[in-house]
């Protein structure tokens, strides 16, 4: 029997060339495939709720100032994160739509400011006024203060029968770490403005404990915050005066059960028990029944539907959210986003008036004095009204600045007028620790290097630099206020106040959240109500591969049992700190602390 040899490139190109054609058909078919798609979702859809519907709020991650739903393939799920304007804007739409009966809030993880939670407690208050329901439910192991906080503002407040709950009023604790930079014998120069004795967030490079002045203001700080909390509470819950107090300080409150005895919830029930409450408040049978639907689902096609219509309609208001860090470029406040949004706001010559919401620690010197020119500009061109988050302090403070009203929650965090910069030295930790040494040639001036100490007249440069830009913040504090700059840098010193304290003392004008800001400044563009058009910016656009995930994700109320598989939080925290110390640079305006309350 012959044997017939067949030659390598007899096999080889007509199977590549095969491959390839079916590799070609197959793309062609799934791009005809998702075109389709595309364009079956991009039609006019009408999004219909259906009569008697409950819609779920599941406060179980970060709230921020703006909404977001991103795909993250690690996990193949959706990482989402709630808007206070969004949240706020869904529960007035949803007070007046005839199919919404009440609303499910379950919280489980909730990770906001104070300011934020007690923005969403009064749109939960002025939703009840409607005469519709809204039931909480805290379900998870540990019930922290500020979730019973939020969820205090319900009709009906229920708890996990297990759950431990959080009630002992505030406390914060600093990290100091002169002692582990001594043993690296890395040393840090610190330079804060003139008079800055406040300014703390330099502490823990030379000291092991609080200074006098920090802890004046941090014991004030915790004392005013506490008082909103609790006069908060008691209202919504019917407590005598100073009760809330005593159940905080005696820990008289452990667990769910021991809540309820002191009528801080109406009952402890298991998950089933408090949708078949929400099923007979609906006048459905079984729990099966109820038309529960995602309040995220809802909140995202009714606020785009509204937004898409506004753009179109002439708005009269202009809301700009500007939140995070502040820096040139960079993932949260960037000077160059924040500027252009201010100046496409100034030239939308329907716009009579525009509520800069701020929700930020500061962050580089440079980038707040664009952002504040962009400010001063328009409020020239027309009114800025400035609504504070949970925090606007430092550079978050500077651009606030030249606005003609600031309105703040009395929790913010304010203040911190004040400029610090830190430059390290790190030739001893180099020589005596890794034996490494270094020499140096130039012209005139040695480089500036973290591995030689500076020179005294070096360092008195810089310290005129940073007194210049202190200067330079209470002339402009000053100027938009009203006051003189004495008087200005009495309260300054990079002091950190409460949003009532900072109404006492002149640095805001007005307590109120964001829709309070809001009214204030269609009134005073004599806007009548009920011609009241808001539109955000950035504006709202439509992402078409979101849709297509989101689709294919389908978060309707499948979800009475569901899962989710997600980094934890407090990961995700550090990491993001992290990110945020290596985009420093220059000389920062920043606020002295990261503030977090439970």
């Amino acid at each position: 029997m012959n044997k017939v040899k067949v030659g390598f490139g007899r096999i080889f190109w007509p199977s590549l060339i095969a491959a390839l054609i079916v590799s070609i058909l197959g793309s062609l078919i799934f791009i005809l495939f998702v075109a389709g798609f595309i364009g079956g979702l991009s039609a006019d859809e009408e999004f219909l709720v259906k009569e008697n519907s409950v819609l779920h709020l599941k406060l179980d991650g970060s709230i921020r100032e703006r909404s977001s739903k991103k795909f993250n393939p690690t996990t193949f799920s959706f990482d989402s994160k709630l808007g206070v304007a969004d949240i706020i804007t869904a529960l007035e739409l949803a007070e007046k739509d005839d199919d919404i009966s009440g609303v499910f809030v379950e919280i489980d993880g909730l990770n906001c400011g104070y300011s934020s939670a007690r923005e969403i407690r009064e749109a939960m208050e002025h939703f009840k006024e409607s005469g519709k329901f809204i039931v909480s439910y805290n379900s998870g192991e540990l019930i922290t203060q500020k979730e019973y906080y939020l969820s205090s503002a319900a009709d009906k407040v229920y708890g996990f029968p297990s759950s431990n709950l959080e009630l002992t009023g505030l406390g914060s604790e600093l990290t100091f770490f002169k002692g582990t930079l001594d043993k690296l014998e890395l040393d840090m120069l610190v330079i804060r403005g003139r008079n800055n004795d406040f300014k703390s967030a330099v502490e823990p490079y030379f000291l092991e404990k609080m200074s006098d002045s920090s802890r004046l203001q941090m014991d004030l700080i915790l004392r005013s915050i506490w008082t909103t909390i609790s006069d908060d509470i008691s209202a919504t819950r019917k407590l005598k005066k100073g009760e809330l107090d005593k159940i905080a300080r005696d820990m008289l409150v452990k667990r769910s059960s021991d809540a309820v005895a002191y009528k801080l919830m109406d009952a402890v029930k298991y998950r089933d028990e408090v949708l078949k409450e929400i099923a007979e408040k609906t006048g459905v049978e079984e729990i099966t029944d109820i038309n529960l639907l995602s309040f995220e689902k809802y909140m995202r096609k009714r606020v785009y539907q509204e937004q898409v219509l506004i753009q179109n309609e002439n708005p009269n208001v202009a809301v700009i959210l500007a939140e995070g860090g502040i820096s040139v470029s960079g993932d949260e406040m960037t000077s160059s986003d924040i500027c252009h949004l201010l100046r496409e706001a100034r030239a939308n010559k329907s716009v009579k008036t525009v509520v800069l919401r701020i929700n930020s620690p500061g962050g580089s010197a440079l980038a707040s004095d664009e952002i504040w020119r962009e400010v001063q500009l328009t409020n020239k061109a027309k009114k800025v009204i400035v609504s504070m988050g949970d925090v606007a302090a430092s550079g978050g403070y500077y651009i606030a600045s030249p606005a003609s009203t600031i309105f703040a929650e009395p929790s913010t965090i304010t203040g911190s007028i004040g400029v610090f910069g830190v430059i390290p030295y790190t030739g001893d930790l180099m020589q005596n620790k890794l034996g490494l040494t270094f020499d140096r040639v130039y012209t005139h001036n040695p480089a500036f290097s973290t591995n030689r100490r500076l020179t005294d007249n070096e360092v008195s440069i810089i310290q005129e630099e940073v007194d210049a830009i202190y200067d330079e913040f209470l002339s402009r504090v000053a100027e938009g206020r009203g006051m003189s700059k004495d008087k200005v840098d009495q309260i300054a010193r990079g002091r950190v106040w409460s949003g009532t304290d900072a109404k006492r003392i002149g640095l805001v004008d007005q307590i109120g959240g964001l829709t309070d800001a809001i009214e204030y400044a269609a009134k005073g563009a004599d806007i009548d109500m009920d011609e009241l058009k808001v539109v955000y910016y950035p504006l709202k656009k439509e992402d078409k591969w979101a849709k297509i995930m989101e689709n294919l994700d389908d978060d309707d109320e499948k979800s009475i049992e569901q899962t989710e598989t997600k980094i934890p939080e407090e990961l995700v925290k550090h990491y993001m700190e992290l990110k945020k110390i290596e985009q420093l640079m220059g000389v920062q305006m920043r606020l002295p602390f990261v503030f977090t309350l439970q």
